[in-house]
């Protein structure tokens, strides 16, 4: 068996938001900033993409550390199945910093094990339902907000000028894409949600 390594995992749920204290308690059990992983997505399951580079490099006798188990994930059944591949078939050992009784290089007998599937078993159930609770109030939100007669979300920003010119000299292949963005002064990326929204905008009209 190599040498253990200890492996640090953050999540945060949209790329507006900030990994940075979930950083800095990481760095505190002095992992190498090579060795952690961040993403920035929903944890409503682990298709994601940081998630699935550090469980490649994940080997038996490792220590994963996370500073939350919502972090970890925020489906109950996920995250339970995920743990138990982790800790049962791969022989990773995981460390929530908050929550001490989730530690899993203690306490490996019958006991410590049982007491560590109960804690998690409730803390999954808990993160879930949190989760859910947040969905309710957003959609009852909404459903007001749409009740009341209310604009939901930013009001859309100009086109550049001259998009239309330009995206048809686009399509009729007189300009590249690059090239199109450069002459709207945007980027790439930014010229492809201008593309699609304007899209959806004709369909609709």
């Amino acid at each position: 068996m190599l040498g253990k390594k200890y492996y640090g995992y953050m999540r945060v749920s949209t790329a507006e938001q900030n990994d940075e204290r979930q950083r800095v308690e990481l760095l505190k059990w002095g992992i190498s900033k090579h060795n952690l992983y961040a993403d920035k997505i929903s944890g409503k399951d682990f298709e994601r993409p940081q998630y699935k580079r550090l469980r490649r490099k994940l080997h038996e006798g490792d220590i994963l550390v996370v500073k939350s188990i919502d972090r970890l994930g925020r489906n109950y059944e996920e995250i339970q199945k995920e743990w138990n591949y982790l800790v049962k078939e791969k022989n990773i050992d995981i460390v929530i910093i908050d929550m001490p009784l989730l530690d899993t290089r203690t306490k490996k007998d019958l006991i410590g094990t049982l007491i560590s599937d109960i804690v998690l078993q409730l803390l999954s159930y808990v993160a879930q339902t949190e989760r859910e609770y947040i969905r309710q109030r957003q959609a009852e939100g909404i459903a007001a907000a749409k009740a009341q007669g209310k604009h939901l979300g930013r009001y859309p920003k100009p086109y550049p000028d001259g998009f239309e010119k330009y995206y048809l000299l686009w399509r009729r292949k007189a300009l590249t894409f690059s090239e199109t963005a450069c002459k709207l002064n945007v980027s790439e990326n930014q010229l492809r949600w201008l593309v699609s929204r304007y899209r959806r905008e004709q369909e609709n009209y």
